[in-house]
């Protein structure tokens, strides 16, 4: 059985993390959405203040997945929680539990912190990733529909700030 290693990315490992990133963006069928730079990671990952903590999990100390997370407040609960934006296993190392030991590591750090919520976002479409999730007891939450501003309509709201 492969040596599995999950551990907290370092800086030098900003170069496997964008790699990363732009596969999973390639697998989301979104490949030239993913525009993040070594300077943008190595700004909100690795310096004051922290924008997202990455774990790497390595097999037979080959770099086969990682899970990038951040804290979100939650008013109701009173406390911080961990939302993961990313969760990537490379084709050649699923099927082996790195997709699971990197999920189960965010939850251990959620549970260490007290975080009373994990929450992340799934594509409608990715169902290996929907069941993957349920089989680890996430559940949907189809009362909620995601909402995002980007872009012009980003910029024209923020336009409208201060004038009342």
């Amino acid at each position: 059985m492969p040596a599995l290693i999950v551990r907290p990315a370092t800086p030098n490992d900003i170069p496997e993390i964008l790699a990363f990133i732009r596969e999973l963006a390639e697998y989301e069928r979104e490949p030239a959405a993913a525009v993040a730079t070594h300077a943008d990671l190595l700004r909100d990952g690795f310096s004051e203040p922290r924008r997202f903590h990455c774990l790497i999990a390595e097999s037979d100390g080959e770099p086969a997945g990682f899970a990038l997370y951040f804290y979100a407040y939650s008013t109701w609960r009173g406390h911080a929680g961990i939302y993961l934006e990313d969760l990537f296993v490379r084709p050649a190392f699923r099927g082996k539990g790195i997709g699971k030991a990197l999920l189960a590591s965010v939850a251990a750090i959620a549970v260490a912190e007290g975080c009373p919520r994990f929450e992340w976002a799934v594509l409608n479409w990715n169902t290996p990733a929907i069941d993957f999730y349920q089989s680890v007891g996430a559940e949907p939450m189809s009362d909620w529909t995601t909402m995002r501003l980007s872009g012009d309509a980003l910029a024209s709201l923020a336009a409208h700030a201060g004038n009342r």
